[in-house]
């Protein structure tokens, strides 16, 4: 019997072939059966092979949400090649960092991107070949040849076009893409992915999410991000359909979900934040939602609980380093609305002390993940990957090839009943007069006192305290007063915990390009507040 589903793109031609009929895809107007998504699939990969391109080289996708992208990306999968999806939010620099780093080959893009990139390119000296979506005509930047997107006709009936040479021989190990993080500090870093990686952790949260052909999920975030790109790889595993979405404004997503009976949504907490204020139709055909990407205040879940009662709250913590960790079953939400939950299927998730060995309940520690999602690493960056991809802990010394896991760098605790609860990053716990706080812990003390949207806490350099901890609100109305919500942390917080500075603003806070409110920026113009004035 043949190993099926083993490569990334497998899942498409298998519901292909049972039912060809079925819609993959949404964008706008356009509708994709599976048979034409594969048709689309094998047309890119033919065009990829006659350029030459080689076994395990990297194609770079640069647009916005689109079927061109997701056909680009299996197709370069389908030739043997890698998939590097870029955000679109990226500007001509980041891209360009991106596309010299992992040496890409092929850029697919739109003529709109193409002529923003073309002062850039020059930096990009392994790039051969850019294909572009659309009608626009596209620019052709010197010495670089510009092809126009594949038509799957061409290729159709492989007795009436010209031979394409074969797809490279690939087995589930093998690189498949490489995802780059946001680079919130210094430049980003792309986390490789096998096969083996993406096609475990597709099956592993369709499993628990129950994800079926009759789900119809919606695609709100980029598909840069490894949570976004888990809808597609998920839902094609099921033979479900993906509406893809590039949205203005929340309300957007509430009209959407209604207009294409959405049975399945993914956000991150900032997105959930805005979601749960606006009104939801009694018959919403939402089956399930999920967070992952940062922890979601407790006042959100109640706030959604209430709005959309029919539908089920999965509360998920993840890392690119291996794609999602833990879940909170639905039916566990309402008792630890705080709690990340527990391991994934197919993946332990151990809570240790900096020696390795397993804490006790209830005793902070950072948690490490092990198994088969774990990444082969950071492209291109030994340094760092041998910093995060250490040998398992508890793993028997007699084991000559010791067992890599991805140390994740954040602290969490477990309790007596094995439920993990997120208490912060290595690097942003703040440490005032010898206390430890957990930045997660001060905001959501702050979503309780009622009246603020959103909330960041950070610690800046103090003479005496060491650090001092800035307070960070907004609130689109009515927003409290600086001084009245520092006063109400002084009246329910011990008095290390008290905010030392306290801003509220009336506009959101801006954003990374993976929709995560962006607390390095947040930061940086407060790094000096409380420095000593020459005396």
């Amino acid at each position: 019997m043949a190993l099926m589903n083993h490569l990334i793109h497998d899942s498409i031609f298998d519901t292909a072939a049972r039912t060809p009929e079925a819609e993959a895809l949404a964008y706008g107007a356009r509708r994709c059966s599976y048979a034409q998504l594969a048709a689309a699939v094998r047309a890119v990969a033919a065009l990829l092979l006659e350029q030459g391109l080689g076994r395990g080289e990297r194609v770079a996708v640069y647009m916005e949400k689109r079927i061109e992208n997701v056909a680009a990306m299996f197709g370069a999968s389908v030739a043997g090649a890698v998939f590097v999806p870029v955000n679109p939010l990226l500007k001509p620099d980041q891209v360009a960092y991106i596309l010299a780093d992992c040496n890409v080959r092929v850029l697919a893009t739109t003529a709109e991107r193409l002529a923003q990139l073309a002062p850039v390119l020059a930096r990009c000296p392994d790039l051969r070949v850019v294909v572009v979506a659309g009608d626009a005509p596209a620019p052709a930047p010197a010495a670089l040849p510009v092809l126009a997107w594949p038509q799957a006709e061409a290729y159709a009936d492989p007795q009436a076009s010209r031979p394409v040479p074969a797809p490279h021989r690939r087995i589930d190990t093998d690189v498949a893409a490489i995802l780059y993080t946001s680079g919130s500090t210094g430049q980003p870093k792309g986390v490789v992915l096998s096969h083996r990686n993406m096609v475990a952790g597709a099956a592993s949260v369709a499993s628990y999410l129950g994800l079926c052909a009759d789900d119809r999920l919606l695609a709100v975030l980029p598909l840069s991000f490894d949570y976004g790109l888990s809808q597609l790889t998920t839902a094609f595993l099921r033979g479900a359909s993906v509406v893809l979405m590039n949205y203005l404004f929340p309300k957007d997503i509430v009209a959407m979900v209604a207009r294409e009976r959405i049975t399945g949504l993914a956000a991150v907490p900032p997105l959930w934040i805005a979601l749960a204020r606006l009104d939801w139709p009694a018959d919403c055909t939402l089956r399930f939602i999920t967070n992952s990407g940062g922890a979601m205040p407790v006042t959100t879940v109640q706030a959604l609980r209430a709005a959309l009662p029919a539908t089920e709250i999965f509360l998920m913590y993840g890392l690119t380093e291996a794609f999602r960790s833990t879940y909170l079953p639905p039916a566990e939400v309402a008792r630890r609305p705080d709690s990340i939950g527990r391991a994934i299927p197919n993946a332990e998730v151990l809570v240790v002390r900096p020696d390795g060995s397993p804490c006790d309940p209830d005793e902070p520690g950072e948690l490490v993940h092990r198994g088969a999602l774990v990444a082969l690493g950071y492209w291109n960056d030994p340094q760092r990957t041998a910093q995060r991809f250490r040998p398992a802990p508890g793993q028997d010394p007699a084991l000559p090839l010791p067992e890599l896991a991805v140390w994740s760098g954040d602290m969490v605790r477990r309790d007596a009943d094995g439920y993990l609860y997120f208490i912060g990053r290595n690097d942003d716990l703040i440490k005032v007069s010898g206390y430890r706080i957990s930045p997660t812990e001060l905001e959501e003390a702050v979503y309780g006192m009622g009246n603020v949207d959103e909330a960041v806490a950070f610690g800046v350099p103090h003479p005496e305290l060491g650090q001092a901890i800035v307070l960070l609100a907004s609130a689109a109305e009515n927003p409290p007063d600086a001084a009245a919500l520092r006063k109400e942390c002084q009246r329910r917080l011990p008095a290390y915990m008290v905010p030392a500075h306290v801003e509220v603003r009336g506009e959101p806070f801006p954003r990374n390009p993976n929709g995560k409110i962006d607390r390095k920026g947040l930061a940086l113009p407060f790094l000096n507040l409380f420095e000593r004035t020459p005396s």
